[in-house]
């Protein structure tokens, strides 16, 4: 029989193995409870897709292949593919360096002024009546992108035929097709992007037709947003009178342009050719505004410097006056970003303001535009003459040269754009846009040699 001290002992043992067994379970619990609640916080976030351009440069970025050429960046590239850091943005950056008065305070809500000021000047024109008249409101934005969400998000709040309807009403309306991020943006301030048809796929062109029909038939005081020139992705801009038709109908139906200039001077090489479309609308006294990015124009991607501007009817605060839309424009600005980013806007500030610099930054703009330009023509007469590819459509591979700006469609199909990436590592998208900057001298004919044997069916 065991004695006491030893059943005391058996007793304290499985009682202390019993609260060991229990803390355990209670430790488990509370893990898996609080697993459960970390998982459930975030249960229903989807994976969002990729960014297909994005992806494509991971792509791009992978492949080994010795000739592997990248078409789809939006950025400018030099004759050895590049980045081109203007000569004018190095001399501004030396003396903004060298400036030690400059410090690292806050600028205004609206931007830095000699930048604002200088900004509109450039796209509206020195002489325009509406900067005479008080009557344009500008403010400093994170590039065009950012000047398309303030510009959206204002139509959203403001815009008269609008209040007081729901977002399924709200409807902006964009050329088929646009810039990828144009209907993500609108979206996410509360429109509805519509499409209008712009270009044919036929005949790789204008479908102006299709286009002015539109507009004529679209509720009055709708709201169109317009690519003032080198039209992303299609390369495809109207001409002068196309431009007159556009706005004939503008004026008729009421109709407000909500212009995107993302490549003032980089698509003919003339800043004041590209801006032509945005001063015959102000002229015609057609309720606009305008983004703007000096993105791709002086080459300062990684800066983010924009202006957004909006063009009243008339100056003061009374009722519809630029002061009122500049007040809720800053409160727009002070809720997203409270004050915007000073180095970029003091560098294109600075080649605004000098005579000198702004000549110099113009030959810049020539050098980039010229030589995309050069690459049109000579991609051309490779296909024409050298490989004698057949078209894709009936003008041959005219739209090559008659296209301007940064992007060309070239009218290869999907399938034929998947073997230029499969197999002639020739990285574009899927919709046949390809990235002129992306060509130069060592690579333009394996491009050309690709699209011939795409095209055939050979590659």
């Amino acid at each position: 029989m065991p004695s006491s001290s030893s059943s005391s002992f058996g007793s304290a043992s499985n009682s202390s193995t019993r609260a060991a067994t229990r803390l355990e379970q209670v430790s488990k619990q509370m893990a898996s409870a609080s697993s459960s609640a970390s998982h459930d916080v975030w249960h229903s976030t989807p994976f969002a897709p990729p960014d297909a351009i994005f992806a494509l440069t991971a792509g791009y970025q992978q492949d080994s292949f010795d000739k592997k050429v990248n078409l789809g960046v939006g950025a400018y590239r030099d004759n050895d593919g590049k980045p081109f850091v203007l000569p004018v943005v190095r001399k501004a950056k030396q003396i903004l360096a060298a400036d030690d008065t400059l410090d690292h305070e806050y600028l205004p809500i609206a931007g830095l002024p000699s930048f604002v000021k200088a900004t509109s000047k450039l796209i509206f024109g020195a002489d325009s009546p509406a900067l005479s008249e008080n009557r344009v409101v500008t403010i400093q934005t994170i590039s065009g992108t950012g000047a398309n969400h303030y510009g959206g998000a204002f139509l959203s709040r403001f815009y008269e035929p609008w209040l007081g309807k729901s977002k399924e009403e709200k409807k902006i309306y964009l050329s088929n097709p646009t810039w990828a991020n144009h209907k993500s943006i609108f979206n996410s301030v509360g429109l509805t992007p519509v499409d209008y048809p712009y270009y044919d796929p036929k005949t790789i062109g204008l479908d102006l037709s299709a286009f002015l029909d539109f507009l004529r038939k679209a509720p009055k005081q709708s709201v169109f947003l317009l690519h003032a020139c080198a039209h992303n992705p299609t390369g495809v801009d109207p001409t002068r009178e196309q431009w007159k038709e556009i706005a004939k109908i503008f004026k008729e139906q009421e109709h407000f342009a909500f212009f995107d200039c993302a490549y003032q001077g980089f698509a003919s090489g003339d800043l004041d050719n590209d801006a032509w479309a945005v001063r015959h609308f102000v002229s015609e006294s057609i309720p606009l505004l305008v983004c703007q990015s000096y993105a791709k124009n002086a080459g300062l991607y990684g800066e983010r410097i924009g202006a957004l501007n909006i063009v009243a009817s008339h100056a003061g605060d009374s009722e519809g006056g630029a002061d009122r839309i500049r007040s809720q424009l800053l409160i727009l600005q002070r809720q997203e970003i409270s004050n915007p980013p000073t180095f970029g806007a003091r560098i294109v500030g600075l080649i605004l303001n000098d005579e000198a610099m702004f000549e110099e930054w113009k030959r810049d703009i020539k050098t980039m535009a010229h030589r995309i330009i050069d690459m049109r023509k000579k991609l051309h007469e490779l296909l024409v003459n050298k490989y004698k590819t057949p078209a894709p459509g009936p003008n041959g591979w005219d739209h090559v040269t008659s296209q301007i700006g940064m992007f060309t469609f070239t009218g290869l199909n999907p399938e034929q754009c998947k073997a230029m990436v499969e197999r002639g590592h020739v990285y574009m998208t899927g919709n046949g846009r390809i990235s002129m900057a992306g060509l130069n001298e060592h690579n333009v004919e394996w491009v050309a040699e690709c699209i011939d044997k795409a095209v055939r069916g050979q590659l």
